[in-house]
């Protein structure tokens, strides 16, 4: 998602060094010998958001599109903007003055993504928008997961854990995601259905600009002390937004106490969920999405359109455009602490990575995590 005639082989040259110094990290993987007479000729280029809203973007979706396109011997270039918009569409720029055969993007904003996918558009080169849809963007293919289905999966965990704590008239508290990013529009769609339908009061919502953690941990204070401390479960968007909230409880003495929701299985929201201060988490089985994003891309940059409508069998409604874009969608897994090994038996972690401390070995033991 996210950076003219000088000579051609140069201009790609310095294009690709000064991409790598400014986009956190490129890279380039060779294409495998012996392809077919059918192969990419060029670099399919991937842009991911930032570091800070997820771990997830470069501890899971790099590595697997790493893996997607070295096992298909097509070359890669794979950059994260770091949540900003200017080095989103200089590294866009960049790939698409590299002449990259198609460009698959995360957008932080609206804006920028329309503007780097017009500038895709009117270069030939075909875009896919990946996990977020740019709405109004005019990308003609989308690769996510079902973020309805995953933000009433956030809805029923938390709806669990407050019915298994024997709360009634539980009142929550609604940390969305950036109000930038349609996703969060839709988790919040889903768990706040899910919340309400259950009979319980949403005394409060905010959502929270960017993702960012650090903003998502303060403003939860403020909405925590406007009401007296006087909250009975919180359904966060995400696992670092759970993580800043789980932060403010612990400090009030609460933590573990007020079931908080999460997204991503990151390791960091299993071990909470391990310990018990945090309820639930959502499992997108990322590794599917960036393969079924990886293969489309290569049917798209192999200019094999019947190819990949032929993956692409859902749709997606764009409200802002007021049409449909094509589509893979694929299901969230709900995960609590009695099924969190089988985020673990995906190969989507590891059990070195989650089980780091003697307490968390002693839960993963009794988890059935060795």
């Amino acid at each position: 998602m996210k950076k003219q005639l000088l000579g051609l082989g140069t201009l790609a040259a310095v294009a690709t060094l000064t991409l790598a110094g400014c986009g956190g990290g490129s890279d380039a993987t060779p294409a495998a010998s012996g392809g077919s007479s059918a192969a990419v000729e060029g670099k399919i280029g991937v842009i991911l958001p930032d570091t800070e809203s997820s771990a997830r973007w470069e501890t899971a979706d790099r590595p697997f599109f790493q893996k997607a396109f070295a096992d298909a011997g097509v070359q890669s270039d794979i950059q994260n903007a770091q949540g900003d918009a200017t080095q989103f569409q200089t590294i866009a720029d960049g790939m698409i003055s590299a002449g990259v055969k198609a460009l698959i993007i995360t957008s932080i904003d609206p804006d920028s993504g329309t503007a780097v996918i017009k500038k895709a558009t009117d270069a030939g080169i075909p875009v896919i928008d990946y996990d977020r849809a740019n709405l109004g963007g005019g990308a003609k293919y989308y690769v996510s997961f079902d973020n309805v289905k995953v933000g009433q999966a956030i809805g029923d965990g938390l709806v669990s854990c407050i019915k298994a704590d024997n709360k009634t008239n539980a009142k929550v508290v609604e940390l969305d995601g950036s109000p930038t990013d349609n996703n969060a529009t839709l988790f919040k769609q889903g768990y706040d259905q899910v919340i309400k339908a259950a009979g319980y009061d949403v005394v409060a919502e905010q959502a929270v600009p960017e993702w960012s953690n650090e903003e998502g941990g303060r403003l939860f204070e403020q909405l925590y002390t406007k009401q007296g401390g006087k909250v009975d479960a919180v359904a966060a968007a995400n696992d670092g937004l759970a993580g800043a909230v789980i932060s403010v409880l612990q400090r009030n003495g609460l933590a573990g106490k007020v079931p908080v929701s999460g997204q991503d299985a990151t390791d960091e929201g299993l071990q909470r969920i391990l310990l018990g201060t945090q309820c639930n988490t959502v499992y997108k089985a990322v590794n599917k999405e960036a393969d079924a994003a990886a293969k489309l891309g290569i049917a798209l940059a192999k200019g094999d359109v019947s190819g990949a409508d032929a993956l692409a069998t859902q749709t997606f409604d764009d409200p802002k455009a007021g049409t449909s874009k094509k589509a893979i969608l694929l299901d969230p897994q709900a995960i609590t602490k009695d099924n969190v090994k089988a985020v673990i038996d995906d190969g989507f972690t590891t059990a070195d990575k989650v089980c780091t401390t003697a307490e968390l070995k002693k839960a993963c033991s009794a988890a059935g995590i060795s």
